[in-house]
């Protein structure tokens, strides 16, 4: 992998976590479009996140989801970056955790 690939800067919406992580550009925008075209393609408005982990997946090429290396930690850092730039919203007080897209 080379150093000069370009990143982005993804973050947590939860509170005392201050930290930042980095990952490929392609990598983020690739999962991202993912649960975008999850919540196009679903018959309600909320979608449970067991069942986006599922769902966005196979909106990808098997072999991009080779090369991304572990789906469920990119799908968790994408969505929560999504959760910090209001992208997706939790749903309050809800369990299992659910979502709403919000763009």
């Amino acid at each position: 992998m080379s150093d000069t690939m370009e990143k982005i800067e993804c973050r947590t919406p939860t509170s005392g976590r201050e930290g930042v992580t980095r990952i490929p550009l392609w990598k983020y925008e690739l999962v991202r479009a993912a649960i975008i075209q999850t919540f196009a393609q679903s018959q309600e408005v909320q979608v449970q996140f067991s069942d986006l982990r599922t769902q966005a997946k196979m909106h990808l090429p098997a072999d991009k989801v080779a090369e991304l290396g572990s789906w469920g930690w990119h799908l968790t850092t994408v969505k929560l970056n999504m959760e910090v730039l209001g992208e997706l919203t939790r749903v309050a007080d809800v369990t299992p955790q659910r979502l709403i897209l919000t763009i």
